[in-house]
């Protein structure tokens, strides 16, 4: 039986507030479960261009056209308008999220500072960050956070004793084949980690190799059926501008007769292996992720 689970990473404020009410009425409909990793204080995307020196930045900008997926909004705060805060801004739509059903977990506090900024910084600055995403979801949920999922794949071993502080489930921080227990150089971390198995949207647009009406048929192409396949998709491309394809996606994926499951769902078996946590570059996406070493 193949099974798909499917990630849902909430980057700003306009993918909560547009992508993320039409994601969540898409998937109703359809009756598809899935998970939603929410950014939760100010969204400071206008300071991602410091990725102007990071290896491949550029052309992927041009290959997702960036102004009319974000909006010329957003691409300014945190430079020249303010950040606007997540939380405090759509509590009440961030609670109907978990109302309806979905499940929710932490993607960060301040996405562009975790997801530009996390490798460099010390473990104490890490920690502080991640206690603002901690509170703010206790906050808006009433309840604590028991899953994350780091921006932009940027996981180390200094954020993986964060998670095990906090008493996470699991967290879905990374690249690879299948869920697993990571350990970084003699520490093994109990967090389980259940690895983004499927190149995102936003890596195979525009690349002449994967025209848009071509990218189904090689997402079906991939996909396995020995162990779960995890899609992440993000609120701002797939609940806005490409949201009729992702729909089209979807039926055609129950056409397949995948079965779709939830990450949650994922983390309930049992005999997960110990694998190394890396850090290595994808193929459309700039800067090395965090990925899952099966060697």
């Amino acid at each position: 039986m193949t099974t798909l689970a499917i990630k849902i990473d909430v980057d700003t404020e306009i993918g909560t507030r547009i992508g993320t009410p039409n994601l969540m009425v898409m998937l109703k409909d359809l009756q598809v479960p899935a998970t939603f990793y929410l950014s939760l204080g100010p969204d400071n995307t206008g300071r991602a261009i410091k990725r102007i020196f990071r290896k491949g930045f550029f052309k992927k900008c041009a290959r997702t056209s960036v102004i009319s997926t974000y909006g010329l909004r957003t691409l300014l705060n945190g430079v020249l308008l303010p950040g606007p805060h997540i939380g405090k801004k759509h509590e009440m739509l961030l609670r109907t999220i978990k109302e309806q059903g979905f499940d929710v977990g932490i993607h960060t506090y301040d996405h562009q500072k975790w997801q530009d900024g996390v490798a460099l910084m010390p473990q104490e600055k890490i920690a502080a960050e991640f206690q603002k995403a901690l509170d703010e979801f206790q906050r808006i949920f009433g309840q604590p956070a028991t899953t994350a999922a780091a921006p932009g794949w940027q996981a180390n071993e200094k954020t993986l004793e964060i998670y095990d502080q906090a008493n996470f489930i699991y967290a879905s921080d990374c690249r690879g084949t299948s869920p697993f227990f990571p350990k970084v150089g003699d520490k093994i971390y109990k967090t389980l980690q259940i690895p983004t198995t499927l190149p995102t949207l936003d890596e195979l647009l525009g690349r002449p190799e994967f025209p848009q009406e071509k990218i189904i048929g090689h997402y079906l192409s991939l996909l396995k059926s020995d162990v779960p396949n995890v899609l992440t998709i993000h609120s701002e491309l797939e609940g806005m501008k490409y949201a009729t394809w992702f729909r089209a996606f979807l039926l055609e994926l129950e056409k397949q007769n995948v079965q779709f499951t939830t990450l949650s769902e994922i983390a309930k078996s049992c005999d997960f292996p110990v694998c190394e946590l890396i850090q290595k570059e994808v193929e459309g996406r700039s800067g090395k992720l965090a990925w899952q070493d099966n060697q």
